[in-house]
């Protein structure tokens, strides 16, 4: 497991209210499948939204 997603697990609550804040379309199912798992949330963020990949990469390390 990276330390990056051990991060994000560890602030998990706090990414999950900033996620809803930004993208609106994402729902609490979409975040409880990812899970804290960064990959998952980039895909589903993706799906939702449309946005690149990079893009949506950058926002969740810069939280």
């Amino acid at each position: 497991m990276s330390e990056l997603t051990d991060e994000i697990k560890g602030n998990w609550n706090e990414i999950k209210g900033k996620v809803k804040q930004k993208y609106a379309d994402i729902t609490d199912d979409d975040l409880l499948k990812a899970k804290g798992k960064k990959d998952e949330l980039v895909g589903i963020i993706q799906q939702k939204t449309g946005k690149a990949k990079s893009e949506v990469k950058e926002f969740i390390d810069n939280l």
